[in-house]
């Protein structure tokens, strides 16, 4: 066991986290589903969604024979919510494939949908025990910094050899244990704006504090700004405070949710009423809301909600597969995903109680 893995699995018996939810009761289930929340999103966040998401889906099959709008429902608010899709298959696909049990062969692992080659080794490391490196936004800092590897880590010859590195540190003992604590090192101490080196079990050797650049690496993607895109979305209520919702297409932002209907940024009442055969005579009242800012990786999206009122209770319009009246805050609605606007734009709505 080389010197790395050595002193870092020293620190974790004295200091790593053991008391997540996750690191309870080990299963191969149970820690995919908390690999995939934690993608781009810190534990603290997670740690919520994944007990609601493991009390309504309890092991593989569960997930497996959930309708996808259920497993939407308990990933809203999370984002990227291809994850939940991917995950949502991925299970289909162990429970057809692989009788019900996670593969504990990486490359079997990485086959499935949503799991990268990082992901497939932290769950056959931390559930089966076998030797596979990862290489996850904490990693890469950690030993971005510790070997002071030049340019941005998602750039190939970086990339490479930080693979390169990863496998030559992980040992052939405890790599389980050492994959939490090269992940927990990355999370508490060699964090990306304040790491707290005085406290690293690394630092004697640690290249980037060597060289007094520790903030320097990783190097950063250079910087772009992001474009600006606008948007309306219709709320369109009846009497009973009913609201028409649109499921989004499965491919492409928010896929499979549901939202109010969004349309350009120029579209009218007149033009959205005729699409869903709403007389113009129905309309109570049409007011326009403020406009808000909802941000992606890649884009700025500007929506500007537009409120149609209905004089009657929902009719026929909603005769379409992609298309349900849904009561923000009615018993016995069904278990829908709603794109984070959408919960917005929900609440904003007036209250009506049913009886």
């Amino acid at each position: 066991m080389d010197w790395f893995a050595r002193r870092l699995l020293d620190w974790f018996d004295q200091h790593g986290r053991r008391h997540l939810p996750w690191q309870q009761h080990i299963d191969a289930y149970r820690v995919w589903v908390s690999e995939i929340m934690l993608q781009q999103t810190q534990v603290n966040t997670v740690i919520p969604y994944y007990q609601r998401f493991l009390q309504r889906f309890p092991d593989v099959s569960a997930l497996a024979a959930a309708d996808l709008d259920d497993v939407l429902h308990h990933w809203s608010g999370l984002g990227y919510y291809a994850r939940g899709r991917n995950l949502h298959r991925a299970a289909q696909q162990v429970v057809a494939d692989h009788a019900r049990r996670l593969p504990d062969d990486v490359a079997a692992l990485a086959r499935l949908p949503g799991i990268g080659r990082s992901t497939a080794g932290a769950i056959a490391a931390i559930a089966y025990g076998v030797r596979s490196p990862i290489l996850d936004g904490n990693v890469k800092r950690v030993l971005t910094r510790f070997h002071a590897v030049a340019g941005y880590p998602g750039d190939a010859q970086p990339l490479n050899a930080l693979w390169s590195l990863a496998e030559q540190h992980t040992p052939q003992q405890r790599v389980g244990d050492y994959t939490q604590a090269i992940m927990d090192l990355g999370a508490t101490l060699c964090t990306r704006s304040r790491p707290n080196c005085g406290a690293c079990p690394m630092r004697d050797r640690c290249a980037a504090l060597q060289q007094d650049a520790v903030l320097r690496f990783p190097e950063r993607k250079a910087r772009r700004d992001k474009p600006l895109r606008a948007a309306r979305m219709f709320l369109i209520t009846d009497a009973a405070g009913h609201c028409l919702l649109q499921q989004r297409p499965q491919a492409g932002l928010w896929g499979g949710l549901w939202t109010p209907p969004e349309r350009a940024a120029d579209a009218t009442a007149a033009a959205v009423c005729g699409e869903f055969r709403i007389d113009l005579d129905d309309l109570q009242g049409e007011r326009f809301g403020a406009l808000f800012r909802h941000t992606f990786t890649h884009f700025h999206l500007d929506i500007e909600p537009v409120y149609l009122t209905l004089r009657a209770t929902a009719g026929g319009i909603a005769e379409r597969p992609d298309l349900c009246w849904y009561h923000p805050t009615a018993a016995g609605q069904p278990l829908l995903g709603l794109s984070a606007p959408a919960a917005k734009l929900l609440a904003s709505l007036p209250r009506h109680d049913l009886e």
